[in-house]
């Protein structure tokens, strides 16, 4: 008996196993992203049963990724870096508690948009920008925020 796999996922288990850590972050970010932008469809959907069905399932992957990269920090080696990480962690994470409980989509557009910031800087240090970009950029957020 052949089983048929998704081709796609099979690559996706692939990827994972065998990518460095720092690319297994970017991974995170852009599954939580990409999580987020699943809820926002959940806002403009007609049944409020399909509505709030695709809202919390969405933004609680989003929250379980975004619980991951927290709990990884290292606080010991991560210095202040890790501290403001943290921080802006436990922050989108509240934001989107808030968003699910009242339906609202202000706090996944605010955790989208500082996320991307941080995804986006992520990238780039891994492309050689540096960590320098990832620690200016985390605490721009957390001066914004």
């Amino acid at each position: 008996m052949r089983h048929s796999t998704n081709p796609w996922q099979s690559y996706r288990q692939v990827a994972t196993k065998t990518a460095p850590p720092g690319q297994l972050v970017l991974m995170l970010f852009d599954g939580a992203l990409r999580f987020l932008d699943r809820a926002m469809v959940g806002f403009d959907l007609d049944d409020p049963l399909d509505s709030n069905l695709a809202i919390n399932n969405n933004i609680l992957k989003a929250q379980e990724i975004i619980r991951e990269l927290n709990m990884s920090l290292n606080l010991d080696k991560g210095g202040e870096f890790a501290v403001t990480m943290r921080r802006l962690y436990n922050y989108y994470d509240l934001q989107l508690s808030q968003s699910n409980l009242r339906k609202d989509a202000e706090g996944v557009k605010l955790v989208i948009r500082l996320l991307t910031v941080i995804r986006d800087a992520w990238a780039e240090m891994l492309a050689g920008g540096g960590s320098r970009v990832v620690d200016q950029r985390a605490e721009l957020q957390l001066q914004a925020a």
